[in-house]
């Protein structure tokens, strides 16, 4: 396949990588500030189709046939809960979640380099966290595995001890609805 991943997220190669699928990476440099009232399903999807045209120019000098673009974003009812700034922040992100369920929203684009046509849509993926008190926040904290993930934790890893259950695509909160994504790929 004859593919351009629009991201540097370590996670979205590798689920890719180990579904067996071939490609060449590019990080799509753009801007990521949600719009005004901006619903969290919107902002993904708006966003992903926005890094698969920024893309295309790279691609196509490369000789690529497709671009795959995705954006992810944690979201407690319409509050969108990006990457922290800092552990002061991703304390916030996981008390404002104990106990509660939220959303793990990830927008998808495929565009055919070609003809400029793209598909795309946004699987979303219900979390519920279990009550988290002082010490599980603290801990987790120290392992500084959320520091750089939408919501402040990752469910690969250590993080899947704050999770009591989840409903829907697994992969994508890690960060790519694979099941999804394979399908719409060309």
């Amino acid at each position: 396949m004859s593919l351009l991943l629009a991201s540097a997220s370590p996670r979205r190669r590798d689920l890719l990588l180990n579904a067996g699928v071939a490609f060449e990476v590019f990080s799509a440099d753009i801007d990521e500030t949600p719009l005004k009232k901006e619903a969290p399903k919107d902002l993904v999807k708006r966003l992903a189709i926005k890094k698969a045209e920024a893309a295309l120019g790279e691609a196509k000098t490369r000789g690529l046939k497709a671009i795959l673009a995705s954006d992810t974003t944690v979201a407690l009812g319409l509050t969108i809960l990006n990457k922290p700034t800092d552990d002061k922040d991703a304390e916030r992100m996981l008390r404002a979640l104990s106990g509660k369920i939220h959303a793990v929203h990830t927008g998808v684009c495929v565009l055919d380099v070609r003809t400029g046509k793209a598909k795309s849509f946004v699987v979303s993926t219900k979390v519920k966290f279990r009550k988290l008190n002082r010490a599980d926040v603290a801990r987790y904290l120290a392992t500084g595995e959320g520091r750089d993930k939408a919501g402040a934790y990752a469910v690969q890893g250590i993080g899947a001890a704050l999770i009591e259950w989840l409903e829907g695509s697994y992969t994508n909160v890690i960060g790519l609805p694979l099941q999804e994504t394979l399908q719409a790929l060309p």
